[in-house]
Protein backbone atom coordinates (compact mmCIF):
# COMPACT_ATOMS: atom_id res chain seq x y z
CA UNK A 1 0.00 0.00 0.00
CA UNK A 2 2.65 2.46 0.79
CA UNK A 3 4.40 2.21 -2.40
CA UNK A 4 5.06 5.81 -3.82
CA UNK A 5 5.50 7.02 -7.34
CA UNK A 6 5.30 11.15 -7.91
CA UNK A 7 5.71 10.80 -11.63
CA UNK A 8 6.12 9.12 -14.87
CA UNK A 9 9.48 10.28 -16.58
CA UNK A 10 10.79 6.75 -18.34
CA UNK A 11 10.95 6.77 -21.82
CA UNK A 12 8.03 5.60 -23.40
CA UNK A 13 9.57 2.01 -24.67
CA UNK A 14 7.06 -0.94 -24.95
CA UNK A 15 7.91 -4.71 -24.30
CA UNK A 16 6.47 -7.47 -26.02
CA UNK A 17 3.85 -9.41 -24.24
CA UNK A 18 6.17 -12.62 -23.85
CA UNK A 19 8.90 -10.57 -22.57
CA UNK A 20 6.58 -9.26 -19.95
CA UNK A 21 5.60 -12.86 -19.16
CA UNK A 22 9.15 -13.89 -18.66
CA UNK A 23 9.97 -10.39 -16.48
CA UNK A 24 6.96 -11.79 -14.17
CA UNK A 25 7.90 -15.09 -13.72
CA UNK A 26 11.78 -14.23 -12.91
CA UNK A 27 11.40 -11.11 -11.06
CA UNK A 28 8.27 -11.64 -8.81
CA UNK A 29 9.95 -15.85 -7.58
CA UNK A 30 13.53 -15.46 -6.85
CA UNK A 31 14.64 -19.45 -5.22
CA UNK A 32 17.55 -20.36 -3.22
CA UNK A 33 20.04 -18.40 -1.29
CA UNK A 34 20.26 -16.18 1.21
CA UNK A 35 17.38 -16.97 3.34
CA UNK A 36 16.48 -13.63 4.71
CA UNK A 37 13.28 -12.12 6.24
CA UNK A 38 11.40 -9.03 7.09
CA UNK A 39 7.80 -7.63 8.68
CA UNK A 40 5.95 -4.28 8.09
CA UNK A 41 3.96 -3.44 10.81
CA UNK A 42 0.95 -0.99 10.07
CA UNK A 43 -0.51 1.29 13.10
CA UNK A 44 -3.13 3.93 13.67
CA UNK A 45 -2.34 6.88 15.09
CA UNK A 46 -4.37 8.30 17.94
CA UNK A 47 -4.64 10.81 21.21
CA UNK A 48 -2.35 9.28 23.56
CA UNK A 49 -5.24 10.46 25.98
CA UNK A 50 -8.44 10.05 24.14
CA UNK A 51 -7.87 7.61 21.01
CA UNK A 52 -11.40 7.68 19.90
CA UNK A 53 -10.96 11.31 19.15
CA UNK A 54 -9.91 11.97 15.47
CA UNK A 55 -6.09 13.32 15.36
CA UNK A 56 -6.55 16.76 12.86
CA UNK A 57 -4.28 16.31 9.79
CA UNK A 58 -2.45 19.86 10.55
CA UNK A 59 -1.24 17.49 14.01
CA UNK A 60 -0.58 14.30 12.03
CA UNK A 61 1.79 16.87 8.95
CA UNK A 62 2.96 18.21 11.88
CA UNK A 63 4.23 15.25 13.68
CA UNK A 64 5.66 13.30 10.53
CA UNK A 65 7.81 16.03 10.09
CA UNK A 66 9.02 15.43 13.20
CA UNK A 67 9.79 11.99 12.61
CA UNK A 68 11.58 12.34 9.10
CA UNK A 69 14.60 13.49 11.67
CA UNK A 70 14.43 10.49 13.41
CA UNK A 71 17.12 8.12 12.47
CA UNK A 72 15.92 4.37 11.56
CA UNK A 73 17.14 1.64 10.37
CA UNK A 74 13.60 0.58 8.82
CA UNK A 75 11.93 2.86 5.96
CA UNK A 76 8.83 4.79 7.37
CA UNK A 77 6.24 5.72 5.16
CA UNK A 78 2.31 6.69 5.26
CA UNK A 79 -0.34 5.23 4.45
CA UNK A 80 -3.18 6.98 2.88
CA UNK A 81 -5.08 7.53 5.95
CA UNK A 82 -2.49 8.89 7.70
CA UNK A 83 -1.35 5.02 8.98
CA UNK A 84 1.93 4.82 9.72
CA UNK A 85 4.28 1.73 7.97
CA UNK A 86 7.60 0.46 9.32
CA UNK A 87 9.40 -1.99 7.17
CA UNK A 88 12.45 -3.61 8.00
CA UNK A 89 15.14 -4.47 5.84
CA UNK A 90 15.82 -7.96 5.26
CA UNK A 91 17.37 -10.01 8.38
CA UNK A 92 19.13 -12.76 8.39
CA UNK A 93 17.94 -14.08 11.67
CA UNK A 94 14.25 -13.49 13.15
CA UNK A 95 16.24 -11.87 16.66
CA UNK A 96 18.18 -9.42 14.06
CA UNK A 97 14.77 -8.19 12.83
CA UNK A 98 12.92 -8.39 16.18
CA UNK A 99 15.87 -6.54 17.21
CA UNK A 100 15.82 -3.82 14.63
CA UNK A 101 12.40 -3.24 14.44
CA UNK A 102 11.72 -2.69 18.41
CA UNK A 103 14.47 0.23 18.31
CA UNK A 104 12.77 1.84 15.95
CA UNK A 105 9.39 1.56 17.10
CA UNK A 106 10.96 2.84 20.23
CA UNK A 107 12.13 5.67 18.61
CA UNK A 108 8.74 6.56 16.43
CA UNK A 109 6.84 6.12 19.82
CA UNK A 110 8.98 8.59 21.61
CA UNK A 111 8.65 11.18 18.86
CA UNK A 112 4.83 10.73 18.90
CA UNK A 113 4.69 11.30 22.24
CA UNK A 114 6.42 14.60 22.26
CA UNK A 115 3.07 15.67 20.17
CA UNK A 116 0.39 13.83 22.38
CA UNK A 117 -0.27 10.84 19.42
CA UNK A 118 0.44 7.26 19.87
CA UNK A 119 0.20 3.79 17.55
CA UNK A 120 -2.65 1.52 17.90
CA UNK A 121 -2.63 -1.95 16.69
CA UNK A 122 -6.00 -2.66 15.55
CA UNK A 123 -6.90 -3.87 11.98
CA UNK A 124 -9.27 -1.69 11.59
CA UNK A 125 -10.14 1.60 13.30
CA UNK A 126 -13.00 0.65 15.23
CA UNK A 127 -14.21 4.42 15.86
CA UNK A 128 -13.71 6.79 12.84
CA UNK A 129 -14.72 6.46 9.24
CA UNK A 130 -12.55 6.54 6.63
CA UNK A 131 -10.93 9.95 5.99
CA UNK A 132 -7.81 10.65 3.61
CA UNK A 133 -4.77 12.21 4.61
CA UNK A 134 -2.46 11.59 1.49
CA UNK A 135 -3.73 13.57 -1.60
CA UNK A 136 -0.84 12.39 -3.84
CA UNK A 137 -1.71 11.68 -7.51
CA UNK A 138 -1.29 7.72 -7.05
CA UNK A 139 -4.12 7.72 -4.14
CA UNK A 140 -6.06 9.70 -6.18
CA UNK A 141 -6.60 7.70 -8.81
CA UNK A 142 -6.65 4.43 -6.51
CA UNK A 143 -9.88 6.05 -4.51
CA UNK A 144 -11.29 6.71 -7.99
CA UNK A 145 -10.81 3.24 -9.15
CA UNK A 146 -11.64 1.42 -5.99
CA UNK A 147 -15.09 3.45 -5.47
CA UNK A 148 -16.27 1.75 -8.48
CA UNK A 149 -16.61 -1.52 -5.80
CA UNK A 150 -18.23 0.44 -2.47
CA UNK A 151 -16.84 1.85 0.30
CA UNK A 152 -14.59 -1.37 1.20
CA UNK A 153 -11.66 0.14 -0.65
CA UNK A 154 -11.40 3.85 1.02
CA UNK A 155 -12.36 1.70 4.10
CA UNK A 156 -8.45 -0.28 3.15
CA UNK A 157 -6.74 2.49 2.44
CA UNK A 158 -7.75 4.92 5.75
CA UNK A 159 -9.23 2.48 8.41
CA UNK A 160 -6.77 -0.52 8.17
CA UNK A 161 -3.73 -1.51 9.51
CA UNK A 162 -1.75 -4.96 9.28
CA UNK A 163 1.33 -6.98 10.05
CA UNK A 164 2.63 -8.08 7.14
CA UNK A 165 5.65 -10.89 7.53
CA UNK A 166 8.31 -11.15 4.52
CA UNK A 167 9.96 -14.02 3.88
CA UNK A 168 11.92 -15.64 0.68
CA UNK A 169 10.20 -17.85 -2.18
CA UNK A 170 12.05 -21.31 -0.99
CA UNK A 171 13.52 -23.52 -3.34
CA UNK A 172 13.34 -25.01 -6.97
CA UNK A 173 13.34 -28.93 -5.08
CA UNK A 174 10.90 -30.49 -4.02
CA UNK A 175 10.47 -30.65 0.13
CA UNK A 176 8.83 -28.61 2.71
CA UNK A 177 11.17 -25.37 2.07
CA UNK A 178 10.41 -25.78 -2.01
CA UNK A 179 8.89 -23.38 -3.66
CA UNK A 180 5.78 -25.11 -5.00
CA UNK A 181 4.73 -26.52 -1.10
CA UNK A 182 5.65 -23.26 0.28
CA UNK A 183 3.31 -21.47 -2.00
CA UNK A 184 0.42 -23.68 -1.18
CA UNK A 185 1.53 -23.63 2.28
CA UNK A 186 1.16 -20.12 2.69
CA UNK A 187 -2.61 -19.72 1.17
CA UNK A 188 -3.52 -22.64 3.24
CA UNK A 189 -2.04 -21.40 6.48
CA UNK A 190 -2.89 -18.17 5.75
CA UNK A 191 -6.23 -19.06 6.68
CA UNK A 192 -5.09 -20.10 10.17
CA UNK A 193 -3.19 -16.68 10.56
CA UNK A 194 -6.31 -14.96 9.71
CA UNK A 195 -8.48 -16.59 12.48
CA UNK A 196 -5.75 -16.63 15.30
CA UNK A 197 -4.85 -12.84 14.69
CA UNK A 198 -7.95 -11.47 14.38
CA UNK A 199 -8.45 -8.28 15.69
CA UNK A 200 -10.64 -6.10 14.18
CA UNK A 201 -14.33 -6.59 14.75
CA UNK A 202 -15.47 -3.46 14.81
CA UNK A 203 -16.37 -0.23 12.61
CA UNK A 204 -18.03 2.79 13.55
CA UNK A 205 -18.25 2.10 17.22
CA UNK A 206 -20.09 -1.20 16.24
CA UNK A 207 -19.51 -4.43 15.62
CA UNK A 208 -19.53 -5.93 12.43
CA UNK A 209 -20.11 -9.18 12.63
CA UNK A 210 -17.06 -10.15 11.70
CA UNK A 211 -14.04 -11.04 13.85
CA UNK A 212 -11.49 -9.50 11.33
CA UNK A 213 -13.29 -6.79 9.26
CA UNK A 214 -10.11 -5.90 7.64
CA UNK A 215 -10.52 -9.37 6.01
CA UNK A 216 -13.92 -8.65 4.93
CA UNK A 217 -12.87 -5.01 3.29
CA UNK A 218 -10.44 -7.16 0.85
CA UNK A 219 -13.46 -9.62 0.18
CA UNK A 220 -15.60 -6.60 -0.55
CA UNK A 221 -12.95 -5.24 -2.60
CA UNK A 222 -13.29 -7.79 -5.43
CA UNK A 223 -11.29 -10.78 -6.71
CA UNK A 224 -9.11 -8.64 -9.39
CA UNK A 225 -7.34 -6.37 -7.27
CA UNK A 226 -7.96 -8.62 -3.82
CA UNK A 227 -7.99 -12.03 -4.83
CA UNK A 228 -5.26 -14.32 -5.28
CA UNK A 229 -4.14 -16.84 -8.24
CA UNK A 230 -5.30 -20.41 -8.82
CA UNK A 231 -3.38 -23.34 -6.56
CA UNK A 232 -3.75 -25.98 -9.05
CA UNK A 233 -0.62 -25.03 -11.74
CA UNK A 234 2.91 -23.86 -11.26
CA UNK A 235 3.23 -21.10 -8.88
CA UNK A 236 5.04 -18.96 -11.91
CA UNK A 237 2.40 -19.64 -14.64
CA UNK A 238 -0.53 -18.93 -12.38
CA UNK A 239 0.88 -15.83 -10.65
CA UNK A 240 2.18 -14.11 -14.33
CA UNK A 241 -1.56 -15.26 -15.56
CA UNK A 242 -3.30 -13.24 -12.98
CA UNK A 243 -0.87 -10.17 -13.19
CA UNK A 244 -1.69 -10.05 -17.08
CA UNK A 245 -5.13 -10.62 -16.54
CA UNK A 246 -5.77 -8.43 -13.34
CA UNK A 247 -7.52 -5.03 -14.09
CA UNK A 248 -5.37 -2.01 -14.49
CA UNK A 249 -5.57 0.75 -11.49
CA UNK A 250 -3.85 3.60 -13.33
CA UNK A 251 -2.27 4.94 -16.01
CA UNK A 252 0.78 7.22 -15.12
CA UNK A 253 0.85 10.39 -16.70
CA UNK A 254 3.92 12.85 -16.27
CA UNK A 255 1.20 15.90 -15.60
CA UNK A 256 -2.03 16.32 -14.38
CA UNK A 257 -4.23 13.42 -13.37
CA UNK A 258 -3.72 9.70 -13.99
CA UNK A 259 -6.24 8.05 -16.39
CA UNK A 260 -7.99 5.22 -14.58
CA UNK A 261 -9.49 2.93 -17.36
CA UNK A 262 -12.36 1.00 -16.46
CA UNK A 263 -12.31 -3.21 -16.94
CA UNK A 264 -9.01 -2.96 -19.04
CA UNK A 265 -6.39 -5.65 -17.72
CA UNK A 266 -2.64 -5.16 -18.55
CA UNK A 267 -2.77 -7.50 -21.25
CA UNK A 268 -5.24 -5.77 -23.32
CA UNK A 269 -3.80 -2.78 -22.57
CA UNK A 270 -0.16 -4.46 -23.87
CA UNK A 271 -2.05 -5.48 -26.77
CA UNK A 272 -4.28 -2.48 -27.43
CA UNK A 273 -0.91 0.27 -26.70
CA UNK A 274 -3.69 2.61 -26.01
CA UNK A 275 -3.35 5.34 -24.37
CA UNK A 276 0.84 4.32 -25.05
CA UNK A 277 2.69 0.81 -25.09
CA UNK A 278 3.17 0.23 -21.65
CA UNK A 279 6.63 0.22 -20.26
CA UNK A 280 8.63 -2.27 -17.85
CA UNK A 281 8.33 0.06 -15.30
CA UNK A 282 4.02 0.50 -15.95
CA UNK A 283 4.51 -3.57 -15.14
CA UNK A 284 6.33 -3.04 -12.09
CA UNK A 285 3.82 -0.31 -10.70
CA UNK A 286 1.17 -2.43 -11.95
CA UNK A 287 1.91 -5.85 -9.88
CA UNK A 288 2.31 -2.74 -6.74
CA UNK A 289 -1.80 -2.23 -6.80
CA UNK A 290 -2.57 -5.63 -6.42
CA UNK A 291 -3.24 -6.98 -3.37
CA UNK A 292 -3.50 -10.67 -2.51
CA UNK A 293 -3.22 -11.95 0.98
CA UNK A 294 0.19 -13.50 -0.73
CA UNK A 295 1.93 -11.18 -3.03
CA UNK A 296 5.55 -12.39 -4.78
CA UNK A 297 7.82 -9.46 -5.02
CA UNK A 298 11.27 -11.59 -5.19
CA UNK A 299 10.03 -12.87 -2.08
CA UNK A 300 6.76 -13.98 -0.76
CA UNK A 301 4.51 -11.01 1.52
CA UNK A 302 2.33 -12.64 3.90
CA UNK A 303 -0.57 -9.57 4.09
CA UNK A 304 -3.31 -11.08 5.83
CA UNK A 305 -2.57 -10.55 9.59
CA UNK A 306 -3.97 -8.08 11.66
CA UNK A 307 -2.30 -5.44 13.59
CA UNK A 308 -1.81 -6.88 16.93
CA UNK A 309 -2.51 -4.69 20.16
CA UNK A 310 0.08 -3.64 22.72
CA UNK A 311 3.44 -2.26 21.90
CA UNK A 312 5.17 -5.99 21.09
CA UNK A 313 1.96 -7.73 20.21
CA UNK A 314 3.70 -7.48 16.25
CA UNK A 315 6.38 -9.82 17.54
CA UNK A 316 4.55 -13.30 17.98
CA UNK A 317 3.06 -13.47 14.41
CA UNK A 318 6.08 -12.62 12.78
CA UNK A 319 7.78 -15.38 15.12
CA UNK A 320 5.10 -17.87 14.74
CA UNK A 321 4.67 -17.71 10.55
CA UNK A 322 8.73 -17.10 10.57
CA UNK A 323 9.20 -20.50 12.56
CA UNK A 324 6.57 -22.27 10.34
CA UNK A 325 8.37 -21.61 6.80
CA UNK A 326 11.78 -21.86 7.99
CA UNK A 327 12.48 -24.79 9.98
CA UNK A 328 11.64 -27.80 7.80
CA UNK A 329 10.04 -29.89 10.91
CA UNK A 330 7.61 -27.27 11.75
CA UNK A 331 7.36 -26.51 7.72
CA UNK A 332 5.72 -30.10 7.87
CA UNK A 333 3.69 -30.05 10.73
CA UNK A 334 2.07 -26.92 9.42
CA UNK A 335 1.34 -28.61 6.03
CA UNK A 336 -0.12 -32.02 7.27
CA UNK A 337 -1.97 -29.60 9.90
CA UNK A 338 -3.75 -27.26 6.94
CA UNK A 339 -4.15 -30.38 4.78
CA UNK A 340 -7.33 -31.20 5.48
CA UNK A 341 -8.61 -27.78 5.50
CA UNK A 342 -7.94 -27.09 1.39
CA UNK A 343 -11.33 -29.02 0.69
CA UNK A 344 -13.21 -25.87 2.34
CA UNK A 345 -11.88 -23.97 0.08
CA UNK A 346 -12.94 -25.16 -2.89
CA UNK A 347 -10.30 -24.54 -5.39
CA UNK A 348 -11.32 -20.37 -5.49
CA UNK A 349 -8.74 -18.08 -4.58
CA UNK A 350 -8.46 -16.71 -1.24
CA UNK A 351 -9.08 -14.89 0.60
CA UNK A 352 -12.78 -14.97 -1.32
CA UNK A 353 -12.90 -18.68 -0.51
CA UNK A 354 -15.55 -20.36 1.98
CA UNK A 355 -11.96 -21.26 4.19
CA UNK A 356 -11.06 -17.81 4.61
CA UNK A 357 -14.33 -16.26 5.06
CA UNK A 358 -14.96 -18.64 8.28
CA UNK A 359 -11.48 -17.97 9.24
CA UNK A 360 -12.27 -14.07 9.22
CA UNK A 361 -15.63 -14.11 10.34
CA UNK A 362 -15.36 -16.91 13.41
CA UNK A 363 -11.80 -16.97 14.03
CA UNK A 364 -10.82 -20.16 16.36
CA UNK A 365 -14.23 -20.66 17.09
CA UNK A 366 -13.96 -22.42 14.37
CA UNK A 367 -13.58 -26.56 15.28
CA UNK A 368 -10.85 -27.28 12.21
CA UNK A 369 -9.26 -23.71 12.29
CA UNK A 370 -8.88 -24.08 16.05
CA UNK A 371 -7.26 -27.62 15.42
CA UNK A 372 -4.86 -26.62 12.85
CA UNK A 373 -4.14 -23.57 15.11
CA UNK A 374 -3.53 -25.36 18.08
CA UNK A 375 -0.84 -27.95 15.66
CA UNK A 376 0.95 -25.22 14.45
CA UNK A 377 1.60 -23.13 17.70
CA UNK A 378 2.87 -26.30 19.22
CA UNK A 379 5.46 -26.79 16.14
CA UNK A 380 5.79 -23.06 16.20
CA UNK A 381 7.25 -23.08 19.66
CA UNK A 382 9.35 -26.62 19.18
CA UNK A 383 10.67 -24.95 16.38
CA UNK A 384 11.79 -21.29 17.56
CA UNK A 385 14.93 -22.22 19.78
CA UNK A 386 16.37 -23.98 16.49
CA UNK A 387 15.92 -20.44 14.72
CA UNK A 388 18.01 -18.67 17.55
CA UNK A 389 15.03 -16.91 19.09
CA UNK A 390 15.52 -15.74 22.15
CA UNK A 391 13.54 -16.73 25.74
CA UNK A 392 11.36 -13.30 25.44
CA UNK A 393 10.15 -14.33 22.16
CA UNK A 394 9.04 -17.47 23.07
CA UNK A 395 7.62 -17.00 26.46
CA UNK A 396 5.66 -14.58 24.18
CA UNK A 397 4.56 -17.34 21.75
CA UNK A 398 3.50 -19.38 24.49
CA UNK A 399 1.61 -17.06 26.47
CA UNK A 400 -0.15 -16.20 23.29
CA UNK A 401 -0.84 -19.73 22.92
CA UNK A 402 -2.52 -20.08 26.22
CA UNK A 403 -4.35 -17.01 26.37
CA UNK A 404 -5.77 -16.98 22.66
CA UNK A 405 -5.02 -20.16 20.85
CA UNK A 406 -5.84 -23.04 23.37
CA UNK A 407 -8.95 -21.21 24.35
CA UNK A 408 -10.04 -20.79 21.11
CA UNK A 409 -10.07 -16.85 21.06
CA UNK A 410 -8.45 -13.98 19.39
CA UNK A 411 -7.75 -10.45 19.99
CA UNK A 412 -11.12 -9.42 18.26
CA UNK A 413 -13.33 -11.50 21.54
CA UNK A 414 -10.87 -9.16 24.05
CA UNK A 415 -12.02 -6.07 21.92
CA UNK A 416 -15.76 -7.09 21.84
CA UNK A 417 -15.49 -8.01 25.37
CA UNK A 418 -14.87 -5.10 26.60
CA UNK A 419 -17.61 -3.86 24.65
CA UNK A 420 -20.43 -5.48 25.66
CA UNK A 421 -19.18 -6.58 29.28
CA UNK A 422 -18.87 -10.13 29.13
CA UNK A 423 -16.72 -13.10 28.01
CA UNK A 424 -18.98 -13.97 24.88
CA UNK A 425 -17.91 -17.79 25.87
CA UNK A 426 -19.77 -17.46 29.75
CA UNK A 427 -22.88 -19.83 29.59
CA UNK A 428 -25.11 -16.84 30.02
CA UNK A 429 -23.32 -14.43 27.80
CA UNK A 430 -24.53 -13.24 24.14
CA UNK A 431 -22.72 -14.46 21.71
CA UNK A 432 -21.62 -11.42 19.57
CA UNK A 433 -20.99 -12.94 16.42
CA UNK A 434 -24.80 -13.79 15.74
Amino acid sequence: MSDSVSGCTEPRTGIPEAELEALVRGICFKTGPPRRLGVEVEWLVHELRTPQLPVTPERLAAAYAALRTVPLDSALTVEPGGQLELSSQPADSLMECIGTVSADLAAVRAALAEHGLGLAGIGQDPWHPPRRFLHERRYDAMETCLDRTGPAGRAMMCTSASVQVCLDAGYEEPGPLGLGRRWWLAHQLGAVLVAAFANSPMAGNEPTGWLSTRQLLWVEIGTGRAGGPALDTDPREAWTRHVLDAPVMCIRQDSGPWDVPEGLTFREWVRSGVPRQPTREDLDYHVSTLFPPVRPRGHLELRMIDAQPGDDGWIVPLAVTTALFEDPGAAETAYRAVKPLAERALSLPAPHNPLWIDAARHGLADPELHEAAIACFAAALEALPRLGAATEVTDAVSAYQDRYVIRGRCPADDLLDRVHGTDRRHPHGKDIRT
